[in-house]
């Protein structure tokens, strides 16, 4: 964390590419990744989503460069990087919930960005959450379901909304929250 007690912002961990052509990035989206992977990619996620096998789902994810550790659970319809899911690590026993979103990549109009997406050991990401390119959820940090996380969350700390924001230990008391679900 900074001195200012403030998460890390995710542009600081962004690599910025240049538009390859005229109008939008996403429209030179074949200079950037292989369609053929990308197609690839995005059948193995498919399978991903809708298999109810925690095994399998690691075993699928590790096939498309996810850095799986022991333990993790991925939840159905939980969506990984389609572009580049070589990007994501999600250490041991961390969760990801039911329809969460790790985006390692943003097409804009001049130029699209990658950058990396790190779950924490024994992190726990909500349903229906979306964690944007370059961010990292510490140890045990706990995501609100859907959260759309844009910096940093620290170890231990539970952040809620949109954009997810650090919640207080007397609004987690006040709503019978515990810091650690």
């Amino acid at each position: 964390m900074r001195a200012s007690d403030e998460p890390t912002p995710r542009h600081d961990h962004v690599e910025r590419h240049a538009t390859p052509g005229p109008r939008n990035s996403l429209a030179h989206w074949t200079a950037a990744r292989n369609p053929l992977r990308v197609a690839i990619n995005y059948v193995v996620v498919w399978l991903v989503r809708i298999s109810p096998s925690l095994r399998l789902k690691r075993w699928l994810l590790r096939r498309i460069g996810v850095t799986v550790g022991e333990g993790v659970s991925w939840g159905l319809e939980a969506t990984p990087d389609v572009f580049w899911p070589d990007l994501i690590t999600v250490e041991a026993d961390a969760i990801v919930g039911y329809d969460a979103t790790l985006l390692c990549h943003e097409f804009l109009q001049d130029e699209y960005r990658t950058g990396e997406v790190v779950v924490g050991e024994q992190a726990m990401i909500g349903a229906g959450a979306i964690v944007l390119p370059g961010v990292e959820i510490g140890e045990g940090a706990s995501v609100a379901a859907n959260s759309l996380v844009t910096r940093d969350v620290p170890p231990g700390t539970t952040v809620a909304g949109v954009p997810a924001r650090r919640m207080s230990e007397e609004s987690d008391d006040e709503e019978g929250i515990s810091p650690a679900t």
